[in-house]
């Protein structure tokens, strides 16, 4: 072997070793540094015809594992869902109070009918009636504060994600311009590590915000696709953007980097963004809905107690509620019996009318029946009234006045009933808690009554997919054609309506719903509707309650009826007895059975619709109280073992991650013997070189 072969030799050799003392310098001095991952030296020998001519350092590599790293990445995204969502879901949970203080909120119910049961002992008492009122109102406002605060807690989300979705773009960004660099080391057979470093810390920060999958390219660096495979990052980035409206569910999409090719909705299936969304579109609306859905039962069965009774003396004029029907509609499917009085200020029958719905009669005083018809309601009831008292239906709304002044009127509901309401009841003639808009879907709508909504008009829905992302948008016009059935079909059919996604359907109490149909179970939204049920009357969303939008916004519309408020006095504690002889009061002072009744109505059963966690139910409001304090506290119990348990994952998938691609130090200075050894051997080899060339300069 010529000395210059063995100077080149043992020249390589020293190169090598000095490229391993550098990884191994590195690796240490980066023993505490997050995320860096240690790096090794591969190196194999230069063979030359057969003959060893030493070695060379083939690449730098960072010691990883991918399928660590994917699992890394996958836990990471769980966690930042569950934690995200564990901590606003723990926040709505904490406006609702202590289950144990006064103040919790299901708590203010309970003291309501506490207030009116103590009323019932002493119904002339003006500071118990005062007290009564008192603690409705407070329930009320209390729903109505937590309702705003739920969509306060609703905006901050929103604006998370779309902080996020931000940070997300500037991750792509700078992992795509870290590929030119890594390419660009590996083509000259450079270390590389440090940058893949930077972008596997990049990548690392982007999977906790949404879930992604990373690809390794052939020549360095790496693609970043979508849960479904849709190029993020890697020969240019992407530009991700939040798609939302109030009244739609947001949804992520992403344009293709240079602007080449349509957007496109994407899944975003983990990540705080998931948590977030999921938070926006479902938990919160839900929890606002079924906390809508709780107050509207409990208004609406205190209102249905306050109907059946009666103040002493009866008030002078009873004025109802905007039903949003027309008076024959309105009319239209009643069953039973129900009885307006006329009353002095003694509670003496003046005049009484009963009404007989099955039979289509009205008797006056007892006398005969005389036929009537829903088209000519208002006028038979004004015959029958005989100038005691006058009828008038103005913009959806009947109202009862007697004519003396010192005279009043009652009701007595008897078997009256329409959509689980008797006749008063559903006209709202007598309410306790009145409310601003529409808070009860059971409209008593059947197929067969008409729809009364303006043909032409329109109303547009969102078709979403499970996780937001757009279905198509449709646009249904009312038909010409007058019924329910009409509008059924025109909302069902494929062509016009939403037949391809899902079906509506009107359930016995005339409650319109919809329900997605396999396997897109597609979720509704109403965009804009331009409808109206006559001249100024309600829109089919706010009629049926349609749309999270306006089903979420119910808690906050309810307040005590002012009248009450102003005069306590005008609280029906009473109830109308007509079984007395003729000429004896049929309405005495101190009777306390509507207070009574008042009292109770948390545990009449009553029918609930599907919100929130809690679906289709019959139960008294008191139940339901306890089931949906429940439900919010498994929903938030559930939130927070869900992130505890991703949080578990993570941490083991880090500590394995962590055990191949972390420093050992002791591992690091055997390493470190091992280079400093091959070091110097190559350094002697220089120097004995060295001394064979003097050796034969000198000789020659």
């Amino acid at each position: 072997m010529s000395l210059n072969v063995t100077l080149k030799t043992a020249t390589s050799g020293l190169m090598a070793a000095q490229t391993g003392l550098r990884a191994v310098s590195d690796n240490i001095s980066n023993v505490n540094t997050p995320g860096y991952v240690r790096k090794t030296v591969e190196q194999r020998p230069v063979v030359v015809n057969g003959v060893g001519m030493g070695v060379e350092v083939t690449a730098v590599k960072r010691v990883t594992d991918q399928y660590l790293q994917l699992a890394t990445l996958t836990a990471s995204s769980d966690a930042a869902r569950w934690n995200v969502v564990s901590e606003y879901f723990d926040n709505a949970q904490a406006l609702f109070g202590n289950p144990s203080s006064d103040a919790f909120f299901f708590n203010r119910l309970d003291k309501a009918y506490a207030s009116f049961a103590a009323a019932a002992d002493d119904p002339s008492s003006s500071l118990v009636r005062s007290q009564a009122l008192a603690n409705v109102q407070d329930f009320l406002s209390e729903a109505g504060r937590i309702n705003t605060q739920l969509r306060e807690i609703g905006r901050t989300v929103d604006a998370r994600i779309g902080s996020n979705v931000e940070r997300a773009n500037d991750l792509l960004e700078e992992i795509n311009r870290l590929n030119a660099d890594i390419s660009r080391a590996w083509l000259i057979e450079q270390d590389s590590s440090g940058s893949e470093n930077i972008q596997s810390g990049l990548i690392d920060e982007l999977s906790s915000l949404m879930s992604v999958q990373v690809v390794r390219r052939p020549g360095g660096g790496v693609d970043i696709r979508s849960a479904e495979g849709v190029k993020l990052a890697g020969d240019g980035a992407a530009t991700l953007t939040y798609v939302r409206s109030d009244s739609t569910p947001g949804y992520i999409q992403v344009s293709p980097a240079g602007g080449i090719g349509s957007p496109q909705a994407i899944q975003v299936p983990g990540g705080e963004i998931r948590g977030l969304l999921d938070l926006r579109d479902q938990k919160l609306p839900g929890l606002a809905d079924q906390l809508g859905e709780f107050v509207a039962r409990a208004a609406e069965r205190l209102n249905a107690a306050h109907n059946a009774a009666s103040a002493m003396p009866a008030p002078n004029a009873l004025t109802g509620r905007l039903t949003g029907f027309d008076l024959p509609t309105a009319i239209g499917g009643f069953t039973g019996q129900t009885t307006l009085a006329v009353v002095n200020s003694a509670g003496v029958v003046q005049r009484q009318v009963q009404i007989d719905f099955d039979a289509q009669t009205m008797s006056v005083d007892g006398g005969p029946a005389t036929a009537f018809a829903a088209g000519s309601f208002l006028a038979d009831v004004n015959t029958a009234l005989g100038g005691a008292a006058t009828a008038t239906f103005t913009d959806g709304a009947l109202s009862l006045t007697a004519a003396n002044p010192s005279n009043g009127l009652a009701v007595d509901e008897g078997t009256s009933q329409k959509a689980g309401r008797g006749f008063s009841h559903f006209f709202g003639l007598n309410d306790l808690v009145r409310s601003q808009g529409y808070t009860t879907y059971e409209t008593g709508l059947t197929t067969a009554d008409p729809h009364g909504f303006t043909p032409g008009d329109q109303v547009k829905f969102m078709v979403s997919q499970g996780d937001g992302r757009p279905l198509q948008e449709v646009t249904v016009t009312i038909p010409a054609g007058t019924t329910m059935a009409d509008l059924l079909a025109t909302l069902n059919s494929p062509a016009t309506g939403v037949g391809l996604y899902g079906q509506f359907s009107l359930n016995a109490n005339g409650a319109l719903s919809f329900a997605g149909v396999a396997p897109a179970d597609a979720r509704l939204s109403v965009i804009t509707d331009a409808t109206q049920r006559g001249a100024g009357g309600p829109s089919v969303s706010q009629l049926f309650g349609l749309g999270t939008a306006e089903r979420s916004a119910r808690a906050g519309r309810f307040q005590v009826n002012a009248a009450l408020t102003n005069d306590p006095t005008k609280l029906a504690f009473g109830k109308l007895d007509l079984t007395v002889a003729a000429g004896q009061p049929s309405l005495r002072p101190g009777d306390g059975r509507g207070a009574l009744a008042l009292s109770t109505s948390g545990e009449v059963v009553t029918g609930f619709q599907a919100a929130g966690t809690l679906g289709n139910v019959a139960m008294s409001v008191s139940r339901y109280a306890g089931e949906f304090g429940g439900s919010i506290g498994r929903e938030a119990a559930s939130a927070e073992t869900r992130a505890k348990s991703a949080e578990a994952v993570l941490n083991e998938a880090n500590a394995r991650r962590q055990s191949i691609e972390g420093v050992n130090l002791d591992e690091e200075l055997v390493n470190l013997t091992t280079y400093q050894q091959a070091f110097n051997a190559s350094a002697r080899m220089i120097q004995a070189a060295n001394e064979l060339f003097d050796l034969l300069v000198q000789m020659v």
